[in-house]
Protein backbone atom coordinates (compact mmCIF):
# COMPACT_ATOMS: atom_id res chain seq x y z
CA UNK A 1 0.00 0.00 0.00
CA UNK A 2 2.88 2.19 0.83
CA UNK A 3 4.80 1.84 -2.40
CA UNK A 4 1.10 2.76 -4.37
CA UNK A 5 1.29 6.42 -6.51
CA UNK A 6 -1.26 9.07 -6.79
CA UNK A 7 -3.49 8.27 -10.72
CA UNK A 8 -2.27 11.07 -13.03
CA UNK A 9 -6.20 12.02 -12.95
CA UNK A 10 -6.70 12.44 -9.38
CA UNK A 11 -6.65 16.06 -7.81
CA UNK A 12 -3.81 16.56 -5.83
CA UNK A 13 -6.32 18.89 -3.75
CA UNK A 14 -9.56 17.38 -2.63
CA UNK A 15 -10.93 19.45 -0.21
CA UNK A 16 -10.61 23.14 1.25
CA UNK A 17 -12.24 24.68 4.13
CA UNK A 18 -12.39 28.41 4.43
CA UNK A 19 -12.41 29.83 8.22
CA UNK A 20 -15.55 31.85 8.36
CA UNK A 21 -16.77 33.84 11.78
CA UNK A 22 -20.46 35.15 9.93
CA UNK A 23 -21.35 31.79 8.12
CA UNK A 24 -24.10 34.28 6.37
CA UNK A 25 -21.83 37.00 5.98
CA UNK A 26 -19.03 35.06 3.96
CA UNK A 27 -22.20 33.43 2.15
CA UNK A 28 -23.19 36.36 0.39
CA UNK A 29 -19.76 37.11 -0.32
CA UNK A 30 -18.57 34.21 -2.14
CA UNK A 31 -22.51 33.66 -3.73
CA UNK A 32 -22.07 37.46 -4.49
CA UNK A 33 -18.09 37.58 -5.92
CA UNK A 34 -18.23 33.87 -7.98
CA UNK A 35 -22.02 34.13 -9.17
CA UNK A 36 -22.94 30.69 -7.13
CA UNK A 37 -25.42 29.42 -5.30
CA UNK A 38 -24.43 27.38 -1.93
CA UNK A 39 -25.93 25.48 0.77
CA UNK A 40 -25.68 25.67 4.82
CA UNK A 41 -25.90 22.69 6.99
CA UNK A 42 -24.67 22.03 10.50
CA UNK A 43 -22.47 18.56 10.41
CA UNK A 44 -20.46 17.56 13.18
CA UNK A 45 -21.00 20.19 15.56
CA UNK A 46 -19.79 22.75 12.72
CA UNK A 47 -21.66 25.25 10.40
CA UNK A 48 -20.95 24.52 6.87
CA UNK A 49 -21.89 26.20 3.65
CA UNK A 50 -20.79 24.06 0.32
CA UNK A 51 -19.24 25.21 -2.79
CA UNK A 52 -20.44 23.89 -5.68
CA UNK A 53 -19.28 20.31 -6.52
CA UNK A 54 -19.31 17.85 -9.35
CA UNK A 55 -21.19 14.26 -8.80
CA UNK A 56 -18.37 12.76 -10.94
CA UNK A 57 -15.61 10.44 -8.71
CA UNK A 58 -13.35 12.76 -10.49
CA UNK A 59 -14.89 16.16 -10.85
CA UNK A 60 -13.82 19.07 -9.45
CA UNK A 61 -12.37 20.01 -5.94
CA UNK A 62 -15.00 21.56 -3.86
CA UNK A 63 -14.72 22.86 -0.22
CA UNK A 64 -16.86 24.54 2.52
CA UNK A 65 -16.89 27.69 4.40
CA UNK A 66 -16.56 26.61 7.91
CA UNK A 67 -17.60 28.00 11.50
CA UNK A 68 -16.72 25.76 14.06
CA UNK A 69 -13.93 25.75 17.13
CA UNK A 70 -11.14 24.39 14.95
CA UNK A 71 -11.87 26.88 12.24
CA UNK A 72 -9.61 30.49 12.56
CA UNK A 73 -9.41 33.44 10.08
CA UNK A 74 -6.20 33.79 9.29
CA UNK A 75 -4.46 35.64 6.62
CA UNK A 76 -0.81 33.55 7.39
CA UNK A 77 -2.62 30.35 6.78
CA UNK A 78 -1.95 28.12 3.53
CA UNK A 79 -2.93 29.60 0.49
CA UNK A 80 -6.05 27.91 -1.37
CA UNK A 81 -6.26 29.23 -4.94
CA UNK A 82 -10.05 29.31 -6.01
CA UNK A 83 -10.91 29.22 -9.59
CA UNK A 84 -11.87 32.29 -11.54
CA UNK A 85 -12.31 30.84 -15.08
CA UNK A 86 -13.15 32.37 -17.44
CA UNK A 87 -12.04 35.92 -16.35
CA UNK A 88 -9.89 36.46 -13.17
CA UNK A 89 -10.72 40.83 -14.05
CA UNK A 90 -14.54 40.07 -13.56
CA UNK A 91 -14.12 38.35 -10.28
CA UNK A 92 -11.60 41.00 -8.96
CA UNK A 93 -13.81 43.18 -9.84
CA UNK A 94 -16.76 42.11 -7.47
CA UNK A 95 -14.31 41.61 -4.54
CA UNK A 96 -14.57 45.23 -2.86
CA UNK A 97 -18.53 45.76 -3.44
CA UNK A 98 -18.84 42.63 -1.57
CA UNK A 99 -16.84 43.40 1.46
CA UNK A 100 -13.60 41.85 0.55
CA UNK A 101 -10.04 43.53 -0.55
CA UNK A 102 -7.91 42.88 -3.52
CA UNK A 103 -4.36 42.63 -2.11
CA UNK A 104 -2.48 41.65 -5.60
CA UNK A 105 -4.38 42.37 -9.12
CA UNK A 106 -4.23 40.39 -12.03
CA UNK A 107 -0.64 38.67 -12.80
CA UNK A 108 0.38 37.26 -15.75
CA UNK A 109 2.36 34.09 -14.51
CA UNK A 110 2.66 32.34 -18.06
CA UNK A 111 1.55 31.78 -21.50
CA UNK A 112 0.74 27.49 -19.94
CA UNK A 113 -0.63 28.53 -16.69
CA UNK A 114 -2.39 32.01 -17.11
CA UNK A 115 -2.62 34.31 -13.94
CA UNK A 116 -3.13 34.43 -10.73
CA UNK A 117 -4.46 37.29 -7.60
CA UNK A 118 -4.76 37.34 -4.17
CA UNK A 119 -7.67 39.14 -1.93
CA UNK A 120 -8.95 38.73 1.40
CA UNK A 121 -12.68 37.89 2.58
CA UNK A 122 -15.11 39.10 4.48
CA UNK A 123 -13.79 36.65 7.43
CA UNK A 124 -9.93 38.13 7.14
CA UNK A 125 -8.83 35.19 5.26
CA UNK A 126 -6.60 35.46 2.97
CA UNK A 127 -7.02 33.47 -0.73
CA UNK A 128 -5.81 33.43 -4.04
CA UNK A 129 -7.59 33.75 -7.73
CA UNK A 130 -6.47 31.39 -10.52
CA UNK A 131 -7.70 31.59 -14.15
CA UNK A 132 -6.60 31.17 -17.69
CA UNK A 133 -7.44 34.08 -18.78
Amino acid sequence: MANEKMSKDTNALNWFEIPALDTKRAKTFYESVFNIEMATMDMMGMEMTFFPASDEPNGKVSGALVKGDMHKPSKDGAVIYLNANPDIQAVLDRIGPNGGQVLMPKMFISEEIGYMAFFTDTEGNRLGLHARN
